[in-house]
């Protein structure tokens, strides 16, 4: 199998994977949103930025420090040195682990409290737990994704979902006569049963294949001269600058966790309120906006280990190969997606939430409709930064999101406080800070190459086909709400934007031959629109 197609078929793996946990999360997300209302969301969501934000500092870099080294160990036949770095690196994040779950235990109650809502303390140290376990399970996802090997990953993923799902709404429905509180602490609990699950099965994956790796050990190309410390600075070198990108997003969401609720009060909004709308925006409208990273996560992923291994041999061709295939198949997904929520946005709310007073529904339909375009730029900036990372650049995309956090702060600031738009200037200025990072993140990417984008197969071919299947389902579902209603209505509206957009992918030629052959059973779809002359 080519590099390629490795790469093509890692993303789809994980990218399966990611559709069975979203749909895990909506089993989740979904009823919690209805048990504990939008005051319970605010509580959860006020945890969960300080929660993520951890993670990222114990976490992010570590992981992907480990895929590129592991990978680039293994490209030069020296299975060794790859599995030394992975034993290093798993004692730095246990180590962290331990850090930041005692520093969480010991300091809830005033983070809490400084972030202006004490309510949010159950939710806060529900997560202690998970802050112990998932950076011993990044540990071994680095491993296996420098391996190119997505399953270990894709499994410990899906039982860390399923796990959460189950036991965060049995706790969450038990615990809702304690008040609501306490109940949403139940929901973030779920999380760290989650964590200990995927933690136990992708250590269980690692025993069975021990002796594989043992194997590979000892036919290995070794280098007996790459000392620990030495591991250690090349780890810090890479995962340093990953860790402050990482942490970027989470510090933009404390952000808008202390000052949103706090401006929304300059308007007369009451705290409650604020809270409120806050629950709006991150428990319901952002949930949403989450979804399309199913895939661009599953790309970004795959990217950093597989342009790590041909940057190691030096296939510049290959290289830029994987570059055109990332970013063009990260628009294929974020393009109709950010459309479709946008002209279905009211719709989906009412679908979803429908336990919520319509004022609600109509509000957090508002603020999707603001924030859906937040999907093309977030999704760009998730593969950009792994082609990045994997070319040795990982600073770059640290700089050009912090330009972005800049303006996503004088933004929130100033345009929460009018009055029109209150919650919503949130939501722009979440869109205007991706947007501002990815066309950086684009640029830096170009300079560096020095490769020629194909714009109109990458960029324009799939907004043509979004904005004509955004249109389409517009057109469905006003025409089919005084038939069938507006739930049935909605999800009809879907599928007939999903055969739309299908359709004109093809009649547009942004779909190739090239393309279908990587997609289960795609030769054979491809043979069959061949004989009506479809494929360009």
């Amino acid at each position: 199998m080519s590099k390629g197609n490795s790469f093509m078929k890692g993303a789809a793996i994980l990218g399966i994977a990611g559709v069975i946990i979203k749909i895990l999360g909506a089993i989740y997300r979904i009823p919690l949103g209805n048990i504990i209302k939008p005051e319970g969301m605010g509580y959860y969501q006020t945890a969960y930025p300080f929660y993520t934000l951890l993670l990222a500092i114990s976490t992010s870099g570590v992981p992907v420090a480990i895929a590129k080294l592991v990978s680039e160990k293994s490209a030069l036949g020296d299975y060794r040195s790859a599995y030394k770095v992975f034993k290093v690196a798993l004692t730095g994040l246990f180590i962290a682990g331990v850090l930041t779950s005692i520093f969480v235990l010991f300091n809830a109650r005033s983070i809490v409290e400084s972030l202006d809502n004490p309510n949010a303390y159950y939710s806060l140290v529900a997560l202690v737990p998970a802050l112990f376990f998932v950076p011993i399970m990044a540990a071994y996802r680095g491993f296996f994704q420098g391996r190119q090997n997505m399953v270990p990953t894709a499994l410990s993923q899906i039982g860390e979902q399923f796990f959460r799902v189950i036991i965060g709404l049995v706790i969450t429905y038990l615990l809702l006569g304690y008040g609501i509180p306490v109940a949403a602490g139940g929901a973030s609990f779920g999380g760290s049963i989650g964590a200990m699950s995927g933690t136990l099965i992708i250590y269980m994956v690692f025993l069975s294949k021990k002796k594989e790796i043992n194997e590979e050990i000892r036919t290995s190309i070794s280098n007996d001269n790459y000392e620990v410390s030495a591991i250690v600075k090349d780890l810090l070198i890479i995962a340093i600058p990953i860790t402050i990108g990482a942490a970027i997003a989470p510090i933009m969401d404390a952000i808008d966790a202390t000052l949103v609720i706090r401006r929304l009060q300059t308007i007369n909004f009451t705290k409650a309120e604020a809270n409120e709308l806050y629950g709006q925006l991150k428990g319901y409208a952002q949930t949403l906006i989450n979804l399309p990273q199913i895939f661009s996560i599953s790309i970004a992923m795959s990217l950093v280990p597989a342009i790590s291994n041909a940057k190691a041999r030096r296939q510049k061709k290959e290289i830029e190969g994987l570059i055109n295939s990332g970013i063009r198949m990260t628009l294929l997904v974020g393009l109709p997606c950010a459309f479709g929520l946008f002209v279905l946005a009211k719709p989906i709310i009412s679908l979803l939430y429908f336990s919520n007073t319509p004022e609600t529904i109509n509000s957090i339909g508002e603020i999707l409709q603001y924030l859906s375009f937040g999907v093309i730029f977030l999704t760009l900036v998730q593969a950009l930064t792994s082609m990045l990372q994997g070319l040795g650049k990982p600073l770059i995309p640290v700089v050009n999101l912090f330009i972005g956090a800049l303006f996503k702060v004088a933004l929130t600031y100033t345009l929460t406080v009018i009055p029109s738009l209150n919650i919503k200037g949130a939501a722009i200025s979440t869109v205007v800070a991706y947007m501002i990072a990815s066309i950086l993140d684009l640029i830096s990417l170009s300079v560096i190459t020095k490769m020629k984008f194909k714009y109109l197969d990458t960029f324009v071919k799939p907004l043509i086909s979004s904005i004509g299947m955004a249109v389409m389902v517009r057109i469905s579902y006003l025409g089919l709400l005084g038939i069938v209603g507006s739930n049935l209505s909605t999800l009809l509206s879907v599928v007939v934007g999903v055969i739309v957009y299908v359709i004109l992918l093809i009649i547009t030629g942004t779909i190739t031959n090239e393309d279908l052959v990587l997609l289960p059973k795609g030769d054979k779809i491809a043979k069959k629109l061949d004989k009506f002359n479809l494929m360009k």
